[in-house]
């Protein structure tokens, strides 16, 4: 089994450089046809959907959360923690944070933490986290208290 790096997976994706892109079918295509799998670890993810959105392609949350969805029931690929993945994806599409935050969070849920903590507002309205006790602060008093940037 190979594992893919996030390049491998952003040009097979956008075909955004033809050389690549052709490299990156050909690996993705040949590992299915001989019924290999390929590894998908949750970092590539998580860098695979801030380059999507970010980085020049400007995807859009839901064209983001459908390739996270193609990659999970691909039968090619061997995500790492997929259990965790997929209902990251499904607080993605709904949620007000990143994939990144809902994957913490189900990391944590399965470490046996009973939440998440952090200083997201918009976060911590979430289900797993929340804001540590005595950091609940009254909108726009605490500078350290961060609003996520649109998303």
């Amino acid at each position: 089994m190979f594992g893919l790096d996030t390049n491998i997976l952003v040009r097979y994706i956008t075909r955004d450089d033809p050389a690549q892109s052709e490299l990156a079918r050909i690996v993705i295509d040949s590992a299915e046809k001989d019924g290999r799998r390929l590894h998908i670890s949750t970092l590539v993810l998580v860098e695979l959907v801030w380059v999507l959105r970010g980085g020049g392609y400007g995807f859009e949350l839901e064209a983001v959360a459908e390739v996270l969805e193609l990659i999970l029931e691909s039968p090619v690929f061997e995500v790492q923690d997929r259990d965790l993945v997929r209902p990251a994806v499904v607080q993605f599409r709904r949620g007000p944070a990143d994939f990144s935050d809902y994957l913490i969070g189900e990391q944590d849920r399965k470490a046996g933490c009973t939440s998440t903590l952090t200083f997201d507002r918009r976060l911590a309205k979430s289900h797993w986290f929340e804001i540590p006790k005595g950091g609940a602060y009254p909108p726009g008093e605490d500078s350290r208290v961060s609003e996520p940037e649109d998303r």
